[in-house]
């Protein structure tokens, strides 16, 4: 359902002269955007974020310890493998912080696409029960990955103290892209999670998605090895840029401002066209779901 708009109904057989009945009329999916609507339900929204941080380590042995480990395994994995073994260059960084400082950003992203994906399915008994604005699902789905995001940048802050890296002042651009793999995260999910309201068979769909995202994004392996015009081409993965962006923010090397405009753009094409299909169908999210 859409934005309600409000309608006073006057009965006089059924009701007294002053009392006053309304109607709830569902919105045109396909109308305004409404985004207004996000903050007038923000109080709606913190909760839901907060439901979602305390959920995804309910009743885990390690609790939120995993949103630490996830990212130093698949380091551990990736320096062996890809460091040691195969030699891949890591533009002069040590290639565990070369790793990790890749994977921070990305499981931020997969974790967000991942949530976000299947949150309307999850939350079916509070979409067909009230009315409230249902992007707010799947926004607070990725917000709260950021409390993970924040665990594991501690962790590489530790790692950069104990390589004894240069870090550039271009560090403080860092929250410009969490605000790109946000983007591109929120993006992706809102077309999954409203697909998946009509095609449960998405969720099996998404964990070889983000599969495939992760050997396309230069977490492993630094995207110099592309030569141009593929390099800036690369950036149609909007993660590429926000992991290139990562490793320029922090340690310098050669930038690429073509491959960034790309990685921008095609995110910001993802959030739009997925916040225009998530309105035009959420209409009919309450009697499907």
């Amino acid at each position: 359902m859409s934005t309600a708009t409000l309608a006073p109904i006057k009965d006089k057989h059924s009701a007294p002269a002053h009392v006053s009945r309304l109607r709830i009329h569902p919105g045109l999916g396909g109308g305004s955007l409404h985004l207004r609507e996000l903050w007038e339900y923000r109080e709606l929204l913190y909760f839901l974020i907060w439901r979602d941080v305390k959920v995804r380590y309910k009743q885990t042995a390690l609790g939120a310890s995993w949103a630490i480990l996830q990212p130093l395994l698949a380091m551990a994995v990736f320096s062996l493998f890809f460091g040691r073994l195969a030699r891949i260059p890591s533009d002069g960084i040590p290639y565990p912080l070369f790793a990790y400082c890749g994977l921070v950003p990305w499981m931020f992203f997969a974790n967000g696409l991942t949530q976000s994906s299947n949150s309307l399915v999850a939350s079916s008994n509070l979409i067909t029960k009230v009315y409230f604005p249902r992007f707010a699902i799947p926004v607070a789905s990725v917000a709260a990955g950021l409390v993970d995001l924040l665990l594991a940048g501690v962790v590489l802050a530790g790692m950069i103290v104990f390589h004894r890296a240069h870090i550039t002042p271009r560090a403080l651009l860092l929250p410009l892209f969490i605000l790109l793999a946000l983007t591109a995260s929120l993006g992706v999910g809102l077309w999954l999670s409203a697909l998946n309201v009509r095609y449960r068979d998405v969720r099996y769909v998404v964990p070889f998605l983000t599969q495939f995202w992760m050997i396309a994004t230069p977490i492993a392996y630094p995207s110099n090895l592309l030569p141009e015009p593929w390099r800036s081409l690369y950036g149609l993965n909007p993660m590429a840029g926000v992991v290139e962006g990562f490793r320029w923010a922090l340690f310098g090397g050669v930038r690429s401002g073509a491959l960034f405009a790309v990685s921008t753009a095609t995110a910001i094409v993802l959030a739009v066209t997925g916040l225009i299909y998530f309105r035009k169908t959420e209409t009919s999210f309450a009697d499907i779901v």
